[in-house]
């Protein structure tokens, strides 16, 4: 099967729309959560997401904080100004779907899924070889894809020295999966790896393939937007940048 996995939307409808228009026809779509935050399109990128046949998707820490069940006050002042204005505009309805997608861990075949790390699947990023290192023990599958972080990359577990060897991903190079290995397929709506374009990846479980993509799409347009809806200045800046 081609699986197209994403993470971190962060209410971005453009920079989905081209996701999904880049990744082309897929089996099946994972999405490891964050619908929501940061960005001007609550509703949009949540009703598109409703709408994908096939799919599998998590909550993310910031799809937890909008429905209720985890205090505003646990982010930082503009990710909360952001969190309050999605709480007044999402519709009941894209309040209800938010509120049926799974917080824990989820496992489909050869991976395990979470959106920030098995070991604490809202909340702890993996950003270093160390806290990969600990969470190796949280999953049985030969892989696991993660979110959150923003950044697309990889953890290797090596067997004969038991390191973990990190590494930025390259768009459009395939890597051959083997286990043992945590999997990033970095952020559709907010990438912060310096990189502006839209991230995703795409997991061809024949193959046994994991390859990193990116896309462009009008960040103007959604700058635009942000400011329009008296967001955070910080968000339209920083997504013009990736960082």
């Amino acid at each position: 099967m081609r699986i197209l996995v994403m993470s971190d939307l962060h209410a971005n409808y453009t920079a989905l729309q081209a996701v999904l228009k880049d990744a082309g026809e897929v089996d099946e779509t994972w999405c490891l959560g964050d619908l929501v935050g940061y960005g001007p399109d609550p509703n949009a990128v949540v009703e598109e997401i409703r709408e994908i046949k096939n799919l599998t998707c998590l909550m993310g820490n910031h799809d937890v904080a909008v429905v209720g069940r985890m205090s505003l006050e646990t982010f930082n002042g503009d990710a909360k100004r952001s969190l309050t204005y999605h709480e007044k505009v999402l519709t009941a309805s894209n309040m209800d779907f938010i509120k049926s997608l799974p917080s824990k861990v989820k496992v489909r075949g050869e991976a395990t899924m979470a959106h920030g790390s098995p070991r604490d699947p809202l909340w702890e990023y993996i950003l270093n070889s160390t806290t990969a290192s600990l969470n190796f023990d949280y999953f049985d599958t030969p892989w696991c894809f993660v979110g959150h972080s923003h950044i697309q990359s990889s953890f290797t577990l090596k067997d004969e020295t038991g390191r973990v060897v990190v590494e930025q991903t390259k768009p459009d190079v395939a890597l051959e999966l083997h286990p043992k290995l945590i999997l990033n397929p970095g952020s559709v709506g907010q990438p912060r790896d310096r990189d502006p374009r839209a991230a995703y990846a795409i997991y061809d479980t024949e193959a046994r393939t994991w390859t990193p993509r990116r896309v462009m799409y009008n960040i103007a347009e959604v700058q635009e937007r942000i400011r329009a809806a008296g967001l955070p200045e910080k968000h339209a800046v920083r997504i013009g940048e990736g960082w």
